[in-house]
C-alpha cells in the first residue's frame, strides 16, 4: 500500500550536475583570486609577478580576501549542487586542500614569501568549505520558514 504524496522512486544521481557544481566553485575561486591579485600587482600594492612577497601586510591582505572568496566559491558550489550541498562544498574544500598543499610546497621551495601564508591558505580550505556549505544550508532553512 502506497502512501499518497510520497514518491518512492529513487532520485537519479545527476553526477554531471555535481561535477559542474564543483567546477563552477573552483573556477569562481581561481578567477576571482587571480583577478584581485592582478589588480594589486598593477596598482603596485604587491611586487611584480615572480618576485617574492615578503611583506606581512601583503600576505595578510591576500589571505583575508582568499578566505572570503573560498567561502563564496564553496557557497556557490553548495547552491548549484543537485543534492547534498554541504557534501559538494566539502569536496571542493578537499580539492582546495590538495591544490593548496602542492602550492605551499612549491612556494616554500621557491622562497616566494613567508611559509606561514601558503600553509594557512591550505589549512583554511576545509573550514572555508564548511562555512560556505553551512551558509547555504542556513539560507535554505530561512527560505523554507517563510
Amino acid at each position: 500500500m502506497a502512501i499518497q504524496g510520497i514518491d518512492a522512486t529513487p532520485q537519479p544521481r545527476r553526477i554531471g550536475r555535481s561535477i559542474l557544481a564543483v567546477l563552477a566553485g573552483l573556477v569562481f575561486i581561481f578567477v576571482l583570486s587571480l583577478g584581485i591579485d592582478q589588480i594589486f600587482h598593477v596598482l603596485g600594492v604587491y611586487p611584480p609577478w615572480g618576485e617574492p612577497m615578503n611583506d606581512t601586510g601583503d600576505n595578510v591582505l591576500a589571505l583575508s580576501y582568499r578566505i572570503v572568496i573560498n567561502i563564496a566559491g564553496c557557497y556557490l558550489t553548495a547552491r548549484l549542487a543537485p543534492r547534498n550541498p554541504l557534501r559538494h562544498a566539502i569536496i571542493l574544500g578537499v580539492i582546495g586542500l590538495v591544490l593548496s598543499t602542492f602550492g605551499a610546497i612549491g612556494a616554500i621551495a621557491m622562497k616566494m614569501g613567508p611559509a606561514w601564508y601558503p600553509i594557512l591558505l591550505a589549512l583554511s580550505a576545509l573550514p572555508c568549505a564548511w562555512i560556505g556549505g553551512m551558509l547555504h544550508a542556513g539560507r535554505d532553512r530561512s527560505s523554507a520558514a517563510t
